[in-house]
């Protein structure tokens, strides 16, 4: 394709301003009435050596791994915090600047379950021996830190999914859902998946 000194300077400066691909095709057209394909802009880009900027830097999304959760704002922390111990006043039928220490310790441990797990979470992933779901390559169990249960399974394709979950409308926890996906792995890669 044979464009002029102009038009090459024009595709240039977009590139350089960090233009993509389909902006450059459409000010092609739009101002030197080029019509040209997306794979021939393509071309286009990389006979005149120019680097196409990247908006958004790509995230290898196959390891887990490699993304770890941000830890929590402190203000988050203490909001937690507040909410347990909320609790705890209004079950001894306290106002909230008469809770004694022995109070809030019973109360505590009776409410232990309401609070969060610290730091990493405790995922049990079991694979079956035999997997007779349609479409699947495995499938197996999953018990999550809060005691919530369900079935997975893996498509032929690798995508993990849920085939039953005993909470109905239940999210697990990012720390549990990250969890289960290394658990996942490390069961699979055992068993010679």
């Amino acid at each position: 394709m044979n464009l002029t000194p102009e038009q090459k300077a024009a595709v240039a400066s977009w590139v350089t301003a960090g233009d993509n691909l389909s902006v450059v095709q459409k000010k092609l057209a739009e101002q030197f009435k080029l019509s040209l394909t997306y794979r021939d802009v393509r071309f286009l880009v990389d006979d005149l050596d120019l680097t196409l900027k990247d908006a958004a830097p790509k995230v290898d999304a196959s390891d887990v791994t490699k993304a770890a959760p941000p830890p929590k704002p402190a203000a988050e922390k203490s909001a937690e915090k507040k909410g347990f111990f909320d609790k705890a006043k209004e079950k001894l039928g306290l106002a909230k600047d008469e809770v004694p220490e022995e109070a809030a310790a019973d109360a505590e441990a009776e409410f232990a379950d309401d609070l969060p797990p610290a730091g990493a979470s405790t995922v049990s992933v079991a694979v079956d021996k035999a997997t007779l779901i349609p479409g699947a390559i495995a499938s197996g169990s999953v018990t999550f830190s809060d005691g919530v249960t369900g079935q997975w399974v893996v498509d032929q394709y690798g995508r993990p999914g849920f085939t039953k979950i005993s909470q109905a409308g239940y999210r697990p926890t990012p720390e549990d859902a990250q969890s289960f996906m290394q658990e996942l792995s490390r069961a699979l890669q055992q068993r010679g998946y």
